[in-house]
């Protein structure tokens, strides 16, 4: 048996109804002009076949965070990431192997720096735009349209969308990011204007000369972390 010595007495924990905690990871990268997320195709039971967002059990010595990175690396081959913790899913109903309550995390990541590669549970992992899902096993739709919806909100007071960019970029790369994220074209004056008062990046020194367009600046955000602005 279970016990806990505390001032009181002794408590025995094993008579409690534990529940069983996994965590999921949505990586959302941009791919010809879309927002992607990474799904993998499940090995067993429950749901096999069927397409899920990476993730696990939480083993009983690791936290939160080394089960993500363990899952992430186990079932697509995605490793050195920044995980930012998302919401936690706890409807009783949510799996049918029991009370599972599970902790999201996710991550953007440039598509050209992803090398994917399925493992483990995983029979296979691919990049699905976020507005064109397969069915999914469990809740993951559920997760997935929340972590959109959430990512739409933070772009607006962060600069969270550099991981999607990459080192030096014009400001019309930066529109088209946000754009694409969410759904809608943007004025091209009045973005430029809010992006530059912000102070969150700077002019590179450097500028882009491809294509038969003018010469234009690019810029490098000041900090490669993510900032919050009003």
């Amino acid at each position: 048996m279970s016990k806990i010595d505390s001032p009181k007495g002794t408590y025995n924990i094993s008579k409690l109804n534990r529940p069983f905690v996994t965590v999921d990871i949505l990586i959302f990268t941009i791919q010809d002009e879309e927002l992607k997320t990474v799904l993998v195709k499940r090995k067993d039971l429950p749901f096999k076949e069927m397409w899920a967002i990476p993730g696990g059990f939480v083993k009983i010595d690791e936290s939160l965070e080394e089960a993500a990175t363990r899952e992430l690396v186990e079932e697509t081959g995605i490793k050195d990431v920044y995980l930012e913790q998302l919401f936690t899913f706890g409807d009783p109903k949510r799996d049918p192997r029991g009370r599972v309550i599970t902790v999201s995390y996710f991550a953007l990541i440039l598509s050209k720096d992803l090398s994917l590669t399925a493992s483990t549970d995983a029979k296979e992992v691919k990049l699905f735009s976020v507005n064109e899902l397969p069915p999914l096993a469990f809740d993951h739709q559920k997760i997935i349209d929340y972590a959109v919806e959430r990512l739409k909100n933070k772009i607006g007071y962060s600069n969270i969308v550099f991981g999607l960019l990459p080192k030096r970029f014009r400001l019309s790369d930066l529109q088209k990011v946000y754009e694409i994220i969410l759904n809608k074209k943007l004025d091209k004056r009045n973005f430029r204007k809010k992006m530059l008062s912000l102070d969150l990046f700077k002019e590179s020194g450097m500028e882009d000369r491809t294509g038969a367009h003018r010469p234009a600046m690019l810029y490098e955000f000041k900090k490669r972390e993510v900032v919050f602005f009003d």
